[in-house]
């Protein structure tokens, strides 16, 4: 029997980390998955929902590698088909967030299903305000921008507060006063959210409740915003 040493489980865990956070980088800055990538990843999505219908609602995401015709047959098959109630979270290489735009004009024609796209590095700028143009020409589709727009959180909040369609979700702030900004400015359009499992949900949660009384404007942000999104 070979004796594991707490530093060899202390490596083991540095490897697998790295492991997962190159996947996560890979996939972030736009890195190739092919078909068998979705299948799993749906495989997973379906088992919790199964699992657990009373604490779950599914998105499912869309690829973006499609030729523009087929999104929508995709979405179709993929999303509505399954069941889910929603699309994302979507990935676009940075620079290239015009590719959401077939997924906006299917979610549309789905009757508006929201969308999330990543918001966070590596997003830049100017894919924010290329999303803020899409939201602009897809005023049916609720278009949610996680992880409050990254390092760029105030250009971010700007420009949902410009689009009466755009949300933003307050996970990952790099700063607690994003938060409370975003609540102040768009207080009908700032919704919860965790970034688990990489965030932690408690303390994302008393974010929030530091920067919010309680009562509706509290309740809205935690949950009854999306709960209208959803039709819950």
């Amino acid at each position: 029997m070979r004796f594991c040493s707490p530093l060899d489980r202390i490596r083991s865990g540095q490897i697998s980390l790295r492991t997962e956070m190159g996947a996560l980088t890979a996939a972030l800055g736009g890195g190739g998955k092919d078909e068998s990538v979705y299948r799993s990843a749906w495989q997973e999505l379906d088992a919790a929902l199964a699992a657990y219908p009373d604490r779950f609602i599914g998105f499912g995401t869309v690829r973006l590698d499609l030729p523009a015709k087929e999104v929508e047959a995709y979405v179709e098959r993929e999303v509505v088909g399954r069941g889910l109630r929603g699309i994302g979270e979507l990935t676009p290489p940075p620079g290239r967030a015009a590719l959401i735009e077939p997924v906006l004009r299917a979610s549309a024609e789905h009757g508006g299903l929201p969308v999330v796209v990543h918001g966070f590095a590596p997003t830049t700028q100017e894919d924010l305000r290329i999303l803020a143009s899409l939201a602009r020409r897809y005023r049916r589709v609720p278009l949610v921008i996680s992880q409050l727009g990254g390092l760029n959180w105030l250009s971010a909040i700007e420009l949902v507060r410009e689009n009466p369609n755009m949300y933003i979700e307050l996970s990952t702030a790099p700063v607690v006063f994003a938060v409370r900004f975003a609540i102040k400015e768009v207080p009908e359009r700032a919704v919860f959210g965790s970034d688990a499992p990489y965030g932690d949900p408690v303390l994302a949660r008393v974010a929030v409740e530091r920067d919010t009384p309680p009562g509706e404007l509290r309740d809205r942000v935690l949950g009854n915003t999306l709960a209208e999104l959803l039709d819950l």
